[in-house]
């Protein structure tokens, strides 16, 4: 029961999150990434604490599992998804995770994000060749 719930408690803590940080406002978002014009730099915060509390995570978890590592190559399909990504991002204000939970309250913009995120993944898994060796290795 519980490798049910803490996923369920994991999820809904990160949503309220996003909620409260304001990352579900795409105006909030795009005058984020607005550096040269209106710049609001309040995200940088959340951006901030969020690697407060990460980090120390990440840390334990490496020197409890040094075996522990994701390793890929940098490659043409990670530069052009991550231009995708960022354009995106810029362009509708979201990001997945904000985009999930946007939807989940109905908005007509957030569902659009998501219908096209799904739409992304499934044409990026069809290009994809079927030997992942080049896709990031997790070792335990």
């Amino acid at each position: 029961m519980l490798k049910l719930l803490s996923p369920l408690f994991s999820g809904l803590i990160f949503g309220i999150g996003l909620l409260l940080s304001g990352m579900t406002n795409p105006s909030k978002v795009q005058g984020f990434l607005d550096i040269g014009g209106a710049w609001d730099p309040s995200l940088a915060l959340v951006m901030g604490g969020a690697v407060c509390v990460a980090l120390p995570v990440f840390q334990w978890v490496i020197r409890r599992e040094p075996d522990r590592r994701v390793s890929a190559p940098i490659d043409g399909k990670l530069l052009l998804g991550s231009a995708l990504f960022g354009v995106g991002w810029g362009l509708s204000g979201y990001c997945p995770g904000p985009a999930l939970v946007v939807a989940a309250r109905g908005s007509a913009s957030a569902l659009g994000y998501v219908a096209a995120m799904a739409v992304g993944m499934i044409v990026a898994g069809r290009l994809g060749s079927s030997d992942r060796s080049g896709a990031a290795q997790v070792s335990k």
